[in-house]
């Protein structure tokens, strides 16, 4: 029944989008793009430009070397339970976290009055947060509905529904990015696509994926624009000749791009089409994107932001008013060699997305452009040894000038293996939903509030559809 209901889903984007190629025809060098035009209305009056990028740290980021306690009681025991790593534990030093404490401001008082402060390798980010620029989620995760721990140990799943397939990989990415497990076929970031649409002249740019294939920016009628590298994705079979034949080269084009009788050959082809066809134009805008900002070397997250803050900056000439951008880095399921491998990522993600702020302020346009995190899960509080383990809630990060940053937003968890936030081992069971994170950007964003289920399925069973960490849209 699943498999038969996407399926029809994916039928009826496919159709919509081919009635409404046929309705502006094929004479237009933009009519794919045209045809992509959401029924949504609700950015249709859209002012301004505004994006969002999302940071995906797949394998499962370590929130509690993300984010750790520096007060003395609670960092006590956090040391106890992680164990020093001098002897073998994964608890970082106390020293080491000194120039990264993020102070609540006055009024805000965490659990068990908590201090917390960024991982050591992430001073930029803790910066961003000191100016207002930067704001961490705590303990966020899937959830289909408020659970406490007494309601999840009840095992009646009925009337007190958990998430799918709980700390498996492909899943937990799949209920990050989607609302549902692996085989999902749309992502909310592909959700928001499908109503921004209408706001972008050039459609087929409302959702670009700078790192791979990933359901995110999948939507019922947004497709997301692949790129690679710097470059939007070409086949070079198709721009020269191929074994020195141009015949060669011309029967490849017919293989990849004609239609088919099958519903899903079809889509591929037009897919196909469509990147075939927009590959120089992208490539002529990001040429033309001149930006000063320096992102560096080695670091493929930051190779990926600077794609992206050229796509932005060739906004005029993609003529788009809406997008939302995919980003990834990997390496993050540590299971074992926790300690230096993880604060070397973290320090990637702390440059790159840095470097990618400055740009949107050298540009004019960092209070319309917000970079979030997101990640397959949580980890154990617990040690496995020089590791820890799949868990379930995690900590997160939101970055622009459009953020209400300085502060903290959720709840913070206890520092303890078997507490009230405990489902085992330290596995946080989380406080604030993935569908109130995407809620609130989405809110930011401009979807409306009639269109939010769209985006957050569950947002209904929440109290809180908006979580504040962004400042009111204008």
């Amino acid at each position: 029944m699943f498999i038969g209901k996407n399926l029809e889903i994916t039928r009826r984007a496919f159709l919509r989008r081919s009635s409404q190629l046929a309705a502006v025809g094929a004479a237009s060098s933009y009519a794919m793009g045209l045809a992509g035009m959401s029924e949504a209305a609700a950015f249709s009056s859209a002012g301004g430009y505004k994006a969002l990028v999302c940071v995906f740290l797949y394998g499962g980021n370590d929130h509690a070397n993300t984010l750790i306690p520096f007060d003395d009681a609670n960092y006590a025991r956090y040391l106890d339970i992680r164990g020093r790593s001098a002897d073998g534990g994964i608890a970082l030093s106390q020293s080491s976290l000194a120039n990264t404490v993020l102070r609540a401001p006055q009024g805000q008082t965490l659990t068990d009055d908590m201090t917390l402060a960024i991982a050591p390798t992430m001073p930029r980010l803790a910066a961003r947060y000191r100016e207002g620029a930067m704001a961490p989620l705590l303990n966020v995760g899937p959830l289909v509905v408020p659970l406490t721990k007494q309601q999840y140990e009840s095992g009646n799943n009925s009337s007190y529904p958990r998430p799918a397939k709980l700390f498996s990989h492909n899943d937990q990415q799949s209920t990050w990015q989607s609302s549902q497990p692996e085989g999902s076929v749309t992502g909310w970031g592909g959700r928001m696509g499908d109503l921004a649409q209408s706001s972008n002249t050039n459609s087929m740019f409302t959702a670009i994926n700078a790192s791979g294939n990933a359901v995110f920016l999948a939507g019922n009628e947004a497709q997301p624009y692949q790129l690679s590298g710097d470059t939007a994705t070409t086949i070079r079979g198709l721009t020269k000749r191929v074994y020195g034949s141009n015949d060669v080269s011309g029967a490849i084009n017919s293989l990849l791009t004609t239609h088919h009788g099958h519903m899903l050959q079809a889509d591929h082809a037009q897919t196909l089409a469509r990147s075939i066809e927009y590959a120089d134009f992208i490539n002529s805008a990001l040429a033309s994107a001149n930006l000063s900002t320096d992102f560096g070397s080695g670091n493929g997250l930051a190779k990926q932001l600077r794609t992206v803050a050229r796509l932005i900056a060739a906004r005029g000439s993609l003529q788009v008013n809406r997008q939302v951008f995919f980003v990834s880095i990997g390496g993050f399921d540590h299971h074992d060699g926790l300690i230096g491998s993880h604060e070397a990522l973290l320090g990637q993600v702390d440059s790159a997305m840095d470097a990618f702020y400055r740009a949107t302020l050298e540009m004019g346009v960092a209070d319309q452009v917000t970079t979030f995190t997101a990640s397959d899960f949580g980890r154990t509080l617990s040690s496995n040894g020089d590791g820890s383990d799949h868990g379930w809630g995690s900590h997160h990060f939101i970055m622009g000038g459009g953020v209400n940053g300085g502060r903290f937003y959720g709840t913070a968890p206890k520092i303890a293996v078997d507490g009230p936030d405990d489902v085992g081992r330290g596995r946080l069971l989380p406080t604030t939903s993935v569908d109130e994170y995407s809620a609130t950007l989405a809110k930011w964003f401009g979807v409306s509030p009639s269109e939010m289920p769209s985006i957050s399925p569950n947002i209904g069973r929440f109290d809180n559809p908006d979580l504040g960490f962004m400042q009111a849209a204008t």
